[in-house]
């Protein structure tokens, strides 16, 4: 099911408040404590507070979602969206872009979000060895997740201080995409402090995907430097999707970690969104209620 640029473009403003509305979206709460609320991220563009990340051990396009086989990574999606989730973070990396095109078959495109990422490093992370521009990147994006455009795409895993003079061609790229109407919002995946510290000053930036939880676990840093960061990245407008909450699976195991976890980026005022690489039916409804109750304890957060 393809929606066409020019309809979206032209309508992105009233279907984004229909949606709130719509039957669409699950609405069992008020806004700044439900769930499953859709919040801003970046301009207009509005996302699930909760996303499904699918990228649990991404590498060589692989992860452990892929490798639940067809039927189940596409079953596993579709609970997520019947659970109200809203918002699919993707990448090239993770060799999923295609199950979402059965898997969401059926359901608007306008009612959810796709996010994907350009691995544009040197080194053995794809199984193919190219690495061309942004551009030829995103076409072949758009064709294995059978749409006509995505809503964020970010460069993957960036690492240097200085990477947006390294990266600026592919930036430039992405930014002509937007204005395309191909993409509706570009950004990075940071994987380093210095990184999170350049995306807060970097104009371009619109989105940034940030490593969060309480006990540094698979971050940039302890809490107590990551933190003080992301606020910068909020205040200058941008939006950030929290990743590794669950410490990348670490904290399976251990309630209380989790529990602990959510309730400490629901209460940082400063994260928009919140992708969980989920891999049972049941991790997705149990995350949801945590997010409820530290929604129902915490102040108002902002989206």
């Amino acid at each position: 099911m393809k929606i066409q640029r020019r309809a979206f473009l032209g309508s992105t403003v009233a279907g984004t408040a229909g949606a709130l509305t719509s039957g669409n979206f699950a609405q069992a709460a008020p806004v700044d404590r439900d769930p499953n609320a859709l919040v801003s991220l970046t301009g207009d563009l509005k996302v699930s507070r909760i996303g499904f990340g699918t990228g649990m051990r991404g590498w060589r396009q692989e992860s452990n979602q892929t490798k639940l086989g067809r039927e189940k990574f596409e079953s596993l999606i579709r609970h997520a969206y019947d659970r109200g989730v809203r918002l699919f973070d993707a990448a090239d990396l993770y060799g999923t872009h295609p199950y979402f095109t059965r898997a969401l078959a059926g359901r608007a495109r306008e009612s959810y979000a796709l996010v994907s990422k350009i691995w544009w490093r040197e080194d053995r992370g794809l199984k193919h060895q190219e690495r061309p521009d942004a551009d030829v990147c995103v076409a072949r994006f758009l064709k294995e997740f059978n749409t006509d455009y995505l809503d964020v795409v970010q460069l993957h895993c960036v690492t240097s201080p200085t990477w947006p003079d390294e990266l600026r061609k592919q930036m430039d790229i992405l930014e002509k995409l937007k204005q395309k109407g191909m993409i509706r919002a570009h950004g990075v995946s940071c994987h380093s402090i210095g990184a999170l510290e350049a995306a807060a000053k970097e104009p371009w930036v619109e989105v940034v995907h940030a490593r969060i939880n309480p006990y540094g676990t698979k971050m940039d840093g302890p809490a107590e430097k990551v933190v003080p960061v992301l606020k910068k990245i909020h205040a200058a407008g941008k939006g950030i999707i929290g990743m590794k909450l669950v410490g990348e699976g670490q904290f399976r195991d251990d309630p209380q970690k989790r529990e602990h976890a959510v309730n400490f980026v629901v209460g940082l005022g400063c994260v928009n969104a919140m992708i969980v690489g989920f891999e049972k039916e049941a991790e997705i409804d149990e995350f949801q209620s945590r997010v409820a109750r530290a929604l129902a304890s915490a102040a108002p957060v902002e989206g």
